[in-house]
């Protein structure tokens, strides 16, 4: 039998999709099967080009650790109890998320979506490049197979009299690797956002100023409570050089799959 070719010359991620998600109270366990059991693959990674995924949970004591508390990223930096991130397999991009756009609306047409949650944010980014502590370390493709400990989405948004490219090189060859040496912050996904289709299903809060904005996936060796003080060091690094600041900080970690476990912590 004849199999269609991959439509890319590596496996590498293209893009990305982030939705931060708050189940209504009361919700919660019901919207985490229906996420886990349903909605992770029916949704997304059943789709041409979606190839990894994994899901994270902010317990209580997890978004106490958020900040800064006035962000211009959110309202409310304490919104939102569960994070889903998957991978796009560079070259499919735009067969991925033309697919994932119809699908969704078929999961509306057919009964098949959760009604008690809100979207916090919903995007999907451009994967810019990577960053890694070790020389020869967890490669970007494999990070949700390599189930790191913990999570961390940082939100950096460039001055608006910074050139892109100067900052992007200087977050990729000054900031994070001063940031990361001798911690648990292994790898970096840098991402920048790309607008939802117009006919996207998605309601939620607009997000001002995203052409100035890099999402950085931070992956830790150990939970974020461990190495924390880490972020506030780089918040720091950015406000210092000038060239933009960082806009949200926001630790997860790991749900288990099959099971409930820390659904019960995300309120208290």
């Amino acid at each position: 039998m004849d199999y269609p070719a991959i439509a890319s010359e590596s496996i590498d991620v293209g893009a990305a999709l982030i939705t931060l998600v708050e189940p209504h109270k009361g919700h919660e366990v019901a919207y985490h099967r229906w996420y886990e059991r349903d909605h992770f693959y029916s949704g997304c990674l059943t789709g041409p080009g979606w190839f990894a995924g994994q899901r994270w949970v902010s317990t209580k004591p997890l978004k106490d650790l958020r900040f800064p508390q006035e962000s211009p990223f959110i309202e409310d930096v304490s919104a939102g109890s569960f994070l889903s991130t998957y991978w796009i397999l560079k070259g499919q991009e735009t067969d991925a998320i033309s697919w994932g756009t119809t699908q969704v609306h078929w999961l509306h047409d057919n009964d098949r979506m959760f009604e008690e949650r809100d979207h916090v944010h919903t995007a999907m980014y451009i994967n810019r490049w990577a960053a890694s502590r070790d020389e020869d370390g967890v490669p970007l493709p494999l990070a949700f197979e390599h189930r790191f400990k913990g999570l961390v989405t940082v939100m950096v948004d460039r001055h608006e009299d910074t050139a892109p490219r100067a900052f992007s090189a200087w977050l990729r060859e000054v900031a994070l690797p001063n940031a990361m040496k001798d911690t648990s912050w292994a790898l970096t996904a840098a991402l920048t956002p790309i607008p939802l289709p117009p006919d996207a299903p998605v309601d939620q809060p607009l997000n001002p100023n995203p052409d100035r904005r890099m999402a950085l996936l931070c992956f830790l060796d150990d939970d974020p409570r461990e190495d924390f003080g880490v972020f506030a060091t780089f918040a720091q690094a950015v406000e210092e050089g000038g060239l933009g600041v960082v806009s949200y900080v926001a630790p997860f970690i790991p749900t288990v799959p099959g099971t409930d476990t820390h659904v019960d912590e995300i309120w208290e």
